[in-house]
């Protein structure tokens, strides 16, 4: 058996205040009873040059922290990051005015960024016959790749460190990742991290993946994302964040700061195989290598958010990468949000996690949607399918988040004890 190192409550790294933004849930609180509930957020979404499609679209108050102007200034990505940052600060009950800014990193994931402003410019300079005299003056600073972590210092006054990890769909766990080892290593005493994604606003990414033939399709949107199933037929592309303000333990207790969970172990690797398919064997490895820092078996995992998008070597691969670290483990709970709100992108893996994490204090693992006919080379006998499960006390998530060009993620969290 394992055991936890000694870590000085300097050294240990615990979630205090959350913010979200998903197709189902604007709040934690409401977030988390749709996953219980089995509510979809997946709906029909007009995109230019391609008309209908399937999306999970979120629908937030953007003037709660930002006036007309500065949206119309902005990006998507910038509101999200904006409303979601400014609601962690909230939910952490954290002094503002009173916090040092020049000590709070933003440390924000994303897939890509600069597409959709990129695609809109081009598309209102054909109505003038591409004559560059009517581009925004806004392009650049919209596009450049800072622009949510950036948006999010303009708006909250924060002179500390900013900047984006751009890191495909393992980006929204690389948020926390980071934001961890800059409180370690003393750069920063409060972090705000996690992932945003904007991308059902770019056509690209539509097409890209219909020309894949991974774009889902249904005639019920809310069965369109399909993780697992047999009759999956692609990705449902969704937006969204989830940003978390991550403190040092001490500080934390300084302020008697709410605790959501504790962020215990974490891996990152690379599959150096392909541009898109994925490989068994290095997410085996990642997965390994977030127990190892986590100092802890993989019998002790209770419930293990999974990447899977619905396509079907994606489901096969981690599936396959699950049975090579967990075996049979009988009271492990394998279960997926996608098929809930569709592949949010930079954000999923923050939201995957935090929409987990509620299940330190109620104990439910929420379920996989839609797995109507599961797949046989995905018969996880861990799946949770259709309807939540009663694992009656959770003390460890292990949260995956792999991406294109072979990057994976993989974050451990445990219930909070002092």
């Amino acid at each position: 058996m394992l055991t936890q190192p000694h870590l000085t409550d300097h050294e240990r790294i615990v979630i205090t205040g959350v913010g979200l933004t998903a197709p189902i849930g604007n709040s934690l609180p409401e977030f988390r009873g749709n996953l219980l509930e089995g509510r979809s957020g997946v709906v029909p979404f007009e995109t230019r040059y391609m008309g209908p499609v399937l999306a999970g679209v979120c629908r937030f108050d953007e003037l709660r922290y930002q006036k007309r102007k500065e949206v119309r200034r902005g990006t998507r990505a910038g509101s999200i990051s904006v409303y979601c940052a400014n609601e962690a600060v909230r939910d952490a009950r954290l002094d503002w005015p009173a916090v040092a800014k020049d000590r709070v990193g933003v440390y924000i994931g994303i897939t890509e960024h600069g597409n959709v402003e990129t695609e809109n410019e081009i598309f209102e300079i054909s109505k003038y016959g591409y004559d560059t005299a009517t581009w925004s003056h806004h392009h650049n600073p919209r596009t450049v790749a800072n622009n949510p972590a950036g948006e999010v210092t303009l708006g909250m006054g924060i002179t500390g460190p900013h900047y984006t990890l751009g890191a495909a769909c393992a980006a929204g766990n690389l948020g926390f990742i980071h934001g961890l080892q800059m409180l370690r290593l003393g750069e920063v005493d409060l972090a705000i991290v996690g992932g945003v994604s904007e991308s059902i606003h770019t056509f690209g990414i539509f097409a890209s993946f219909k020309s894949q033939g991974a774009l889902a399709s249904h005639a019920d949107p809310a069965k369109a994302s399909r993780p697992f199933d047999l009759d999956r037929n692609g990705i449902v592309v969704a937006e969204g964040g989830c940003l978390c303000t991550v403190e040092r333990l001490a500080d934390a207790r300084r302020r008697d700061a709410p605790i959501y969970a504790e962020i215990v172990g974490y891996g990152i690797n690379s599959d150096a195989t392909d541009f898109v398919l994925p490989h068994a064997s290095r997410q085996a490895e990642c997965m390994r290598l977030a127990l190892r820092r986590a100092a802890i078996g993989p019998e002790q995992i209770d419930i293990l958010s999974s990447h899977a998008t619905a396509t079907e070597q994606g489901d096969i691969e981690e599936c396959q990468a699950i049975r090579e670290v967990f075996g049979a483990a009988p009271r492990l709970a394998v279960n997926n949000t996608k098929s809930f709100i569709g592949h949010a992108m930079g954000a999923a893996g923050a939201l995957e996690l935090l929409g987990n994490i509620p299940a330190f204090q109620d104990g439910m693992a929420h379920a996989t949607i839609n797995l109507d006919r599961l797949d046989p080379a995905c018969g996880l006998p861990q799946i949770v399918a259709n309807t939540p499960r009663d694992m009656g006390q959770v003390n460890y998530i292990l949260n995956n988040s792999f991406g294109m060009l072979g990057i994976n993620s993989v974050v451990i969290v445990r219930r909070f004890t002092p």
